[in-house]
């Protein structure tokens, strides 16, 4: 959005009152030049969108989620290593913008649908400020007016979750009410269906939320915020005009919608857009390919091992799956699985030339390197430089949206399915299942990640989710409204590794890639990375094994202990906001 913060600011310049919106400049140019015209309106509703995350934010969405390897255990996860002093996110400086707007929006002199068209805008911005905050701390303040610094509420106390997510909905509401774009070919602008869309998010996590973190004692307005949520999905779904894209077929459609430098506008609903002529980029190449400037994040093999064999059955039905080695394991899967980690015939440009690329072992810890939000070309890997567009919100998450609130309302059927699951399946090349929810629970699903979830086809919805949406910055918020914690803890695995000294052909091309020792690395061969496994590196527990001492499965930090604690569901409030306003109070666990 670098173009509206451009032009925002010269509006600010001009009104001579870039600090205080609410100050008289001296200038004979007021604030009657904002709110009254329709371009005024427009120009100070662009600063909005700083609210929403940048492509940057989401190449690192995934860093901390039960499936991502990364080259520290986080401090949130250490025991005693994070406490409310490294606590962050208490910042309510973009709310007083858009709450000044709010309240000085009321022009007569500019017509009442384009005022509540603005009006609606800033209430869906003010809804996607609080559902963060509400998510990241439960209990927030609701303020609805644009605060002065002499202002007595500015030191009140937290208001109930309750009070603060029925005023997001209602925010929500307004703004699909009153929105009148219904359509931006460059996906860069909210319309009545971004809106739509986003509710259809907000609502499923509030639902489910109340669902099973039960100690809240909401669990019975869960149905409400369900049914609010497969309402707003359904409206997209029927009036959207949005599908998933097909372009390229089932080997190329799904990468598409994260490499492309234009939105895929058939399916992305809202995106972080590049535009190299306004020098706005990101640096997913970077953050993805470096060994030392990203956290190099790889995928452990029990989330691999959920995508399904193409043919639909579940890939941990196979006879051995658990000792196939990596070249093995991966064929004939899901079609996203070689869309989301180099495998197979993957390739990269290299100046003039394209090459063989198979997982890297000075970038991943566990052979499955995710290459889902970079490009190909060598080129971007140094620096912020890709001008791939990443999706803020696409429709295919509006589909999983819907699914799983139907599933959870106990209303998901045959034809559901077929437009929701079976659709995204059809999309990843799976042949079969497509047509009829399943009437088996698979026992790996349970087993692995939800003990507690008999139902079959929720089972599969939230199998869908994982791997769909996996590294686009959802599976945290998934884990605390399913209160699946726990998974947080879940061991670093890679692939399987059959012996010591024995090099591995990773993309079947003749050339060995990698080769795992312990103790004397044995002679070098022309192309092959070797990974010291042994017990011990220089006196310290080795980071880095194979399960059963001289094979098995790579391990990865499994030394450093991660624990999971029932108050990690609500981050603390920040000490240092609380010594300001000790009224805040602080949330179960963190006192």
């Amino acid at each position: 959005m670098k173009q509206y913060l451009t032009t925002f600011l010269l509006l600010c310049l001009a009104l001579a009152s870039c600090e205080s919106l609410d100050q008289e400049p001296e200038a004979t140019v007021t604030g009657s030049a904002v709110f009254s015209s329709e371009r005024g309106l427009e120009l100070y509703a662009n600063s909005f969108y700083d609210v929403l995350p940048t492509a940057n934010d989401i190449v690192r969405g995934d860093a901390m989620a039960d499936y991502s390897a990364r080259t520290q255990v986080p401090d949130f996860l250490l025991p005693g290593a994070f406490s409310a002093r490294q606590s962050s996110g208490w910042d309510w400086r973009p709310l007083r913008n858009i709450n000044y707007f709010i309240a000085n929006n009321n022009n007569a002199g500019v017509a009442p649908a384009v005022r509540n068209h603005y009006l609606g805008l800033a209430r869906f911005f003010r809804a996607w400020f609080y559902f963060d905050k509400v998510k990241r701390f439960g209990d927030v303040p609701w303020i609805s007016n644009p605060q002065n610094v002499d202002d007595p509420t500015l030191y009140n106390g937290r208001d109930p979750r309750t009070l603060v997510m029925d005023s997001v909905l209602a925010d929500l509401n307004f703004a699909i009410q009153n929105i009148t774009t219904t359509a931006d070919n460059s996906r860069s602008l909210v319309t009545k269906q971004t809106a739509a869309a986003f509710k259809s998010r907000v609502c499923l996590f509030e639902g489910t939320f109340r669902k099973y973190q039960t100690g809240y004692g909401l669990t019975g307005s869960a149905n409400q915020w369900l049914t609010e949520a497969a309402t707003a999905a359904e409206q997209v779904m029927t009036t959207g005009g949005f599908s998933l894209n097909a372009a390229g077929g089932t080997n190329l459609a799904y990468r598409q919608v994260f490499t492309s430098q234009a939105p895929v506008a058939s399916e992305v609903i809202l995106a972080a857009v590049s535009d190299p002529a306004l020098s706005v980029y990101n640096d997913a190449n970077w953050w993805w390919t470096s060994a030392t400037y990203g956290s190099r994040v790889s995928l452990i093999r029990t989330f691999v091992n959920t995508y399904l064999n193409i043919d639909g059955t579940p890939f941990t039905s196979k006879a051995g799956y658990e000792t196939l080695p990596f070249a093995q394991e991966v064929k004939g899967r899901d079609k996203r699985l070689q869309q989301t980690i180099r495998m197979g015939d993957y390739r990269r440009t290299n100046g003039n030339t394209t090459e063989a690329a198979p997982p890297v072992f000075s970038y991943t810890y566990t052979g499955y390197q995710p290459i889902k939000l970079t490009q190909d070309d060598t080129y971007y890997d140094g620096g912020t430089r890709n001008i791939n567009s990443l999706p803020i919100i696409r429709y295919a998450e509006v589909l999983l949206n819907y699914a799983e609130a139907k599933a959870e309302l106990g209303t998901f059927s045959n034809a559901d399915w077929v437009k929701t699951i079976g659709a995204l399946r059809q999309r990843a090349g799976i042949t079969a299942g497509l047509t009829a929810k399943p009437t088996v629970a698979d026992a790996y699903l349970q087993t692995n990640y939800f003990p507690g979830i008999s139902d079959p086809a929720l089972l599969e919805i939230r199998r869908e989710r994982g791997i769909e949406l996996v590294l686009e910055g959802f599976r945290f918020a998934d884990i605390i409204r399913w209160r699946r914690g726990p998974l947080m803890e879940m061991p670093w695995n890679g692939f399987y590794v059959p012996a010591l000294n024995q090099p591995l052909d990773l993309n079947e091309d003749g050339k060995n890639d990698v080769a795992f020792y312990q103790n004397t690395a044995p002679t070098p061969a022309t192309g092959v990375t070797y990974v010291n496994v042994s017990p011990t590196l220089n006196g310290r527990a080795n980071p880095q094994q194979l399960k059963n001492g001289s094979s098995g499965e790579l391990t990865w930090l499994n030394n450093v202990p991660r624990k999971w604690d029932d108050k990690f569901y609500l981050y603390p409030i920040p000490e240092a906001d609380r010594l300001i306003n000790p009224k805040l109070g602080q949330n179960p666990g963190w006192e």
